[in-house]
């Protein structure tokens, strides 16, 4: 005798559907691929410190830095090639979903943060900006 397998579609209550849906739109990761413009002095050098966030410009939310590549982080410093534009790419936890647009601020207790105001959110989490220093 052959017996029949029956696939059968697991019902989830509506209220555990919601909750994790709010889960995996925490999880996702916002994308920021960073210019330190051209600059015409020799031995320019920067880095990157843990404590720069992705603020909400509409909630308290901040989303904090996961990983950096082509930066270092502090307390080391990167060289910056003579007159060409420094890409580096910094990965952050996402922003809430009614993100409109935010700020990338690294808070540190020195001068010369870096700092960029008022991104514009957009579908994909992924953005490409200039970085300039904050005073």
């Amino acid at each position: 005798m052959e017996v029949e397998e029956i696939l059968v579609k697991p019902i989830i209550a509506k209220e555990l559907l919601e909750s994790l849906q709010t889960k995996i739109e925490e999880e996702k990761q916002v994308i920021v691929h960073c210019c330190f413009p051209a600059s015409p002095f020799l031995g320019n050098l920067i880095r990157i410190w843990n404590s720069t966030y992705l603020l909400d410009n509409q909630s308290e939310h901040k989303s904090k830095l996961i990983h950096a590549e082509n930066i270092t982080i502090y307390p080391n410093w990167t060289a910056v090639p003579f007159m060409q534009d420094f890409w580096f790419t910094l990965v952050f936890s996402g922003l809430p979903r009614d993100c409109k647009s935010f700020d990338l601020k690294e808070v540190i207790p020195e001068e010369g943060g870096f700092f960029v105001e008022s991104i514009k959110r957009n579908s994909l989490d992924v953005y490409r900006v200039k970085i300039s220093e904050s005073y």
